[in-house]
């Protein structure tokens, strides 16, 4: 399994960006992903999830309202469309995906695959 993130950038304050993250060799609609972030010095945080039908999505009070998950099944891809950034959304963005038992879609320990990460930078 191969997850390949990209679009991250440098973006100020009050902008979008859209994160994209292709999965190779699994059938995708089958798996939940989700999205995550590392800042500098801290751990890896939660961001977004979402099911592998796309019916069901769960984001982390911090980005809910700016933030939107979706997934293109027909194209074996993730994206989180960011709005309305802030200098505190600054980080490495990651996308995993989970085999089974995804109920703990918060924990990065609930994902068996990741991608290399994306960086996101917010200037203010």
């Amino acid at each position: 399994v191969q997850l390949q993130a990209s679009g991250g950038g440098l973006v100020q304050a009050g902008g979008s960006l859209r994160l994209s993250c292709a999965v190779s060799g699994r059938t995708f609609s089958t798996y939940d992903m989700g999205w995550f972030r590392q800042a500098p010095g801290q751990d890896r945080e939660f961001v977004a999830h979402i099911s592998g039908s796309g019916g069901n999505t769960y984001y982390a009070d911090s980005v809910k309202g700016r933030f939107t998950i979706s997934r293109d099944n027909a194209k074996n891809t993730v994206y989180l469309q960011m709005n309305n950034l802030a200098p505190e959304d600054t980080a490495i963005y990651y996308c995993g995906l989970c085999v089974i038992s995804c109920s703990g879609y918060g924990s990065s320990g609930t994902y068996d695959y990741w991608g290399q990460g994306t960086q996101v930078t917010v200037s203010s």
